[in-house]
This record gives C-alpha cells, sequence and structure tokens, in this order.
C-alpha cells in the first residue's frame, strides 16, 4: 500500500509539470515565419522591420514600438489579434499564425 502513496504523488507531479510545458508552448510561435507573415500581411500599414525605410501613414504604431511596451506579451497580443478593431482589418489568423506573428513582434524587444 505504501507504494501506491507515493506513486500517485508522483504521477500528479509529472503530469502537472508536463501540463505546464504544454501551455508554455502554446504562447511561443516562431518567430522567423511571424516575420514572413508580416511583411506579406501588415506591412501595408504597420512597420514591420527595424530597418524598414519607409513609414506608414495611417498611424498604426510600428512593431519595433508594439515591443518595447511593457504592457506587450504574448497573451495580450493574442487577446489583441484576436479582437476586432475599427481600422485593423479581419485577417483570420489561426492560432499559430497570431503565436509566430507574436513571437515575431517580442523578437525586436530590446533587452
Amino acid at each position: 500500500m505504501h507504494g501506491k502513496t507515493v506513486l500517485i504523488p508522483l504521477l500528479s507531479a509529472v503530469m502537472l509539470i508536463g501540463s505546464a510545458r504544454l501551455v508554455a508552448a502554446q504562447e511561443t510561435g516562431n518567430a522567423a515565419a511571424g516575420h514572413r507573415l508580416a511583411r506579406t500581411w501588415c506591412v501595408t500599414c504597420h512597420v514591420v522591420d527595424t530597418d524598414q525605410s519607409t513609414g506608414s501613414s495611417t498611424g498604426a504604431p510600428t512593431f519595433p514600438a508594439i515591443a518595447q511596451m511593457s504592457s506587450t506579451t504574448p497573451r495580450s497580443l493574442r487577446v489583441f489579434l484576436q479582437t476586432p478593431h475599427g481600422r485593423m482589418p479581419d485577417l483570420h489568423l489561426s492560432v499559430a499564425e497570431m503565436q509566430d506573428i507574436s513571437a515575431y513582434i517580442l523578437s525586436l524587444r530590446k533587452r
């Protein structure tokens, strides 16, 4: 009986660690894929590269500026990208695409 009482908490701990890693993986995207998406879909309204010489006349914030905001997190970007905005077109991004664009934006954060 003693073996079972030790095994159950151990198994629970392993499952908890595994689920925490899964949640962390869900918050992560591919920055290179996000950069490609941004250059395809976002560049008409946003400055998406740090070396982009032409700006946008729409008043949309630059991706480097978004990255520097203290409120910018993977979660805040996901919520923003899922919420309709009057000036921003609904791009119908998949979860993976939102994660990738978020990863790219966060990669621009100066440390």
